[in-house]
C-alpha cells in the first residue's frame, strides 16, 4: 500500500454510519486500517455495522448540539471525522410544511455544523485531523425531475460550512466535502422505483448509471488520508459526469 493512503492506527468517527453511503465509508476506512466508530441515532443498526467491521458503535443524534458536545468530550479528538448523516424530502416548494423544512435543515445542515464544531473543538486543540462532510451535487445544481428544495438548500450550506471551517482551521485540521451524484442507497430507493425519475437520472448522467456506495466511500478515504495533505476547502464531486453537462 502507498503509505499516504494507509490509515492504520487512525481513529475515525462516521455519522450516519449504520447504512448506505455511511456504512460503505465505515467499511472502507476499516479496510484501510482505521479504528472506526459508527455513530448513528439508530443504536442497534450502528452496533450491527460496528460488529461487521470490527469497530465501535456510538448513539448520536446530530441535531442535538448538547449531545454532540457530550459525545465529543467523551471520545476526544478523532483523526478522521466524517459528517455523513442526512435525509431527503421530495415535495414541491409550495407543499413543503414548516415542520418538514426544519426537519431536513436540522439534520442535513445544522447536524453537520453541530457535529463538526463539537468534535472539531477536540481536533483543533490537538492540532491534527481531517474532516470530510457529505454534501451533494445538488448543492450546486437543481437536479430533476424530483423537487427537493430543502435538501438542495441544506447541501449548499454544507459546502460553505466546509470552506469556512477549512479557512478557520487551516494548519491544524483539514476540512473537505464529498459531493455524490445519484447513488444506489436507501435514500434514492423511492426514485429508483419511479421510471419517470429513474430514467431521467440515467439519461442525465453521462456514465449512464448510479454510483455504488463504495465508489463514494473510496473518495472519502482519499480526502481523509495523507494523500490529500495539501487539500482543504475542496468539494470533490463524484457524479458520473452529471454536473459536467
Amino acid at each position: 500500500m502507498i503509505r499516504e493512503y494507509d490509515l492504520t492506527g487512525r481513529r475515525a468517527l462516521v455519522t450516519g454510519g449504520a447504512a448506505g453511503i455511511g456504512r460503505a465509508i465505515c467499511e472502507v476506512l476499516a479496510e484501510a486500517g482505521a479504528q472506526v466508530t459508527v455513530a448513528d441515532r439508530d443504536g442497534a443498526a450502528a452496533e450491527a455495522t460496528a460488529q461487521a467491521i470490527g469497530g465501535a458503535a456510538m448513539v448520536l443524534d446530530v441535531t442535538d448540539p448538547e449531545a454532540a458536545e457530550a459525545r465529543a468530550a467523551e471520545y476526544g479528538a478523532p483523526d478522521i471525522l466524517v459528517n455523513n448523516a442526512g435525509i431527503v424530502q421530495n415535495a414541491p416548494a409550495l407543499d413543503v410544511t414548516v415542520a418538514d423544512w426544519r426537519r431536513v435543515i436540522d439534520v442535513d445542515l445544522h447536524g453537520v455544523f453541530f457535529t463538526a464544531r463539537a468534535f472539531g473543538r477536540q481536533m483543533v486543540a490537538a492540532g491534527r485531523g481531517s474532516v470530510v462532510n457529505t454534501s451533494s451535487m445538488a448543492a450546486e445544481i437543481v437536479v430533476h425531475p424530483q423537487p427537493q428544495i430543502a435538501y438542495n438548500a441544506a447541501k449548499a450550506g454544507v459546502n460553505m460550512i466546509t470552506k469556512s471551517l477549512a479557512v478557520e482551521w487551516a494548519g491544524k485540521v483539514r476540512v473537505n466535502a464529498i459531493a455524490p451524484g445519484y447513488t444506489a442507497t436507501e435514500l434514492t430507493l423511492m426514485g429508483r422505483t419511479k421510471p419517470e425519475w429513474f430514467n431521467t437520472w440515467l439519461a442525465s448522467t453521462p456514465m449512464g448509471r448510479l454510483a455504488e456506495p463504495r465508489e463514494i466511500a473510496l473518495a472519502v478515504a482519499f480526502l481523509a488520508s495523507d494523500a490529500a495533505s495539501f487539500i482543504t476547502g475542496t468539494v470533490l464531486t463524484v457524479d458520473g459526469g452529471y454536473t459536467a453537462l
